[in-house]
């Protein structure tokens, strides 16, 4: 068996690690166990899937959150952990920001490194700019470039690189049978958060983040609910933002039609409940739960800002987010898509987490085998 070392900031609910944690169910954990390395640790929030991951046989270190003015520290840190822990032979990288620090530290002990690219944009800010400039050296220091789609390969590591024969596309699957149709589930899930029969229940799954657009979320569906009284807004999610949604919500008078659920594991059963996902995104990689709400036969209207390759069957419909919310409120009142099992459509586009599970095994086995436990 072999252990792989991810790294990524935080063990809470996120696109990132809803992909990892897909991957880490499904693999062969007698051939490939994975570990993980966190930097973010103080609140609940980042820790969700500790539980899970040392239920599964995994182990998870926490590293000092860099802040620039501790690099000489970090250093040290990542320096000492390699030098003790010499069964990991891959580090497979999903953060970026100071990414170009530990990287060559882990080449330095001979573990062979993986940068994952899951975004196509930092956002803006001068935070933004930091971690632009931060994270150029990845594209010359990593053994292997992985990518959620094309152009989020392009964006992080360059066309070139991009283009070359070391960037592979990991697709973020999904496990198809558990997000199927379940109208039992569906009844109950509905009972649970107390809606009628014939109430349209509207659903967005993603962090509470500048990235997600919440405030034209909730703009769009303030005139929905205006037309349809019979609405309900369900919000699945935890982030810094919260509050700031809180009091939008408020100011829109809308609090009776808005819930806002937090970190959820039962995401899957609230799809089924749904009659709508809405995803006004700004920037994204390859947004999983786009193909999650598919998988679970749920009509989808996200933003022309997300990648068309999350675009599998005919259940998404894609808006411009630059031309406010009208186009979004006369889409989905006029939307005539009923739910449908599309199970087919997103197994041959490669959504399959079983494929994926095998596939990156082998790549885990191939690459690093070198150090085996």
């Amino acid at each position: 068996m072999i252990r792989v070392l991810h790294m990524i900031s935080s063990l809470g609910i996120g696109g990132i690690q809803a992909m990892i944690m897909n991957l880490y169910r499904k693999i062969d954990r007698s051939k490939v166990q994975f570990d993980f390395i966190i930097d973010h640790s103080g609140h609940p929030e980042h820790t969700f899937f500790v539980d899970e991951i040392r239920q599964l046989g995994g182990k998870v270190y926490i590293m000092p959150t860099f802040k620039g003015s501790n690099v000489l520290t970090v250093i040290k840190v990542w320096d000492q952990f390699f030098k003790e822990h010499r069964e990991y032979g891959i580090l497979h990288n999903h953060a970026r920001s100071y990414a170009c620090i530990y990287l060559p530290i882990a080449k330095k002990y001979g573990v062979k490194t993986i940068a994952h690219s899951h975004s196509t944009s930092n956002g803006k800010g001068f935070q933004a700019l930091i971690k632009t400039v931060l994270q150029y050296p990845l594209r010359y220091q990593a053994d292997y470039f992985f990518g959620c789609s094309m152009s989020a390969g392009g964006w992080l590591f360059g066309k070139k690189v991009a283009d070359s024969k070391r960037y592979y596309i990991i697709r973020n699957a999904v496990d198809i049978d558990k997000y199927r149709f379940n109208p039992k589930t569906r009844e109950e899930y509905r009972e649970l958060i107390g809606v009628k029969a014939n109430t349209s229940v509207y659903i967005h799954v993603g962090r509470l983040h500048e990235s997600k657009n919440h405030s034209f979320l909730l703009n769009v569906f303030d005139e929905i609910q205006k037309k349809k009284e019979d609405s309900l807004l369900v919000l699945i999610g935890e982030g810094e933002l919260r509050k700031k949604i809180e009091e939008q919500v408020k100011d829109l008078q809308i609090n009776d039609k808005v819930i806002i659920l937090g970190a959820r594991n039962d995401v899957h059963c609230f799809f089924h409940a749904s009659d709508y996902f809405l995803f006004p995104s700004l920037w994204e990689g390859l947004p999983v739960t786009v193909i999650e709400a598919q998988a679970a036969g749920v009509p989808c209207f996200i933003s022309n800002r997300v990648t068309n390759e999350v675009n599998v069957s005919d259940l998404v419909i894609s808006l411009p987010i630059d031309k406010g919310t009208k186009p979004w409120v006369d889409a989905i009142m006029k939307n005539s898509i009923e739910k449908k099992d599309v199970s087919s459509e997103i197994i041959n586009a490669g959504f399959d987490i079983q494929r994926s599970a095998q596939w990156i095994a082998d790549f885990y086995i191939r690459k690093g085998s070198h150090k085996e436990c």
